[in-house]
């Protein structure tokens, strides 16, 4: 994560992620509210996506954990080397790719083995979280004020977005507290992307002075917005999820509901005969 491109990675996983969760969530929800009977609204499709999301994540967290270790002189999984310590801030970023690794470990098996409780993936991503939080908060020792700060906020969303997943464990089918977790998913993915262009600009931009206050006071203004734009994206998602389920669908599930009755009356008939 020592660059601008190591920032926008993890960044954009998590913001990918926050649009996905917050479009499962609001499909569930409409659907449940339409009784829809088509197979989108079945529990056997949304098996089958849990577990396609527990691949994508670990894929996710593999793809960040090699990039850290191997790519642009990385530790190569050596902790200790000539009697000091070996990268550790790298050490850290792997720490926390692995844990969201574990999520998806846990929805594969958790959607795979009917034995496992199916609270499980709520419990590893509460954690994930919290050893993000933790991470974050003690990642910064020795730098500048502003590169404190950033990631300050990095910490304080994780841990919120932790707390609203542990609550979720113990409330079920709650769509706001889903919704809300997503915004804060999407908040921090795009607040990756800003501590990238804060202390890794790109080539060609200014570079920010580290030790100015006013910089602290736009980024209090800025991380606001950021907030706002992930509701702005769970509100348009909702509508575009809504519209497609009530109008789209709709012919679908006719169609789906008309061929199991051609079904029945051709059972009916070869009954009769």
């Amino acid at each position: 994560m020592g660059s601008f491109k190591g920032h926008a990675l993890p960044g954009s996983f998590l913001f990918i992620m926050g649009v996905w969760w917050s479009t499962k969530s609001i499909l569930k929800y409409v659907c449940k509210k339409q009784k829809r009977t088509c197979y989108l609204g079945s529990k056997a499709l949304f098996r089958w996506i849990e577990i396609l999301e527990g691949i994508i994540l670990v894929l996710m967290a593999l793809t960040g954990m090699l990039g850290e270790q191997f790519i642009s002189g990385g530790p190569y999984l050596i902790l200790y080397k000539e009697g000091q310590w070996n990268q550790l801030i790298r050490w850290h970023h792997c720490t926390m790719y692995f844990f969201f690794g574990l999520l998806g470990v846990a929805n594969i098996l958790c959607f795979t083995i009917s034995s496992l409780p199916v609270s499980l993936p709520k419990l590893m991503f509460s954690n994930a979280l919290f050893v993000e939080t933790f991470i974050f908060q003690n990642h910064t020792h020795g730098r500048e004020m502003l590169d404190v700060f950033v990631h300050q906020l990095l910490a304080l969303i994780s841990f919120l977005a932790g707390l609203l997943v542990f609550i979720e464990f113990f409330t079920r089918n709650n769509v706001l507290l889903e919704l809300l977790r997503s915004s804060l998913i999407l908040l921090q993915g795009s607040w990756f992307w800003q501590v990238g262009f804060v202390l890794y600009p790109p080539s060609g931009s200014p570079a920010w002075d580290l030790t100015d206050h006013d910089n602290i006071m736009f980024l209090t203004i800025c991380f606001c917005w950021h907030y706002a734009l992930a509701y702005i994206i769970i509100g348009v998602n909702y509508a575009f999820v809504t519209w497609f389920v009530k109008s789209r669908l709709r012919r679908l599930c006719s169609s789906e509901i008309g061929l199991l009755k051609n079904a029945e009356r051709e059972h009916e008939s070869e009954e009769e005969m």
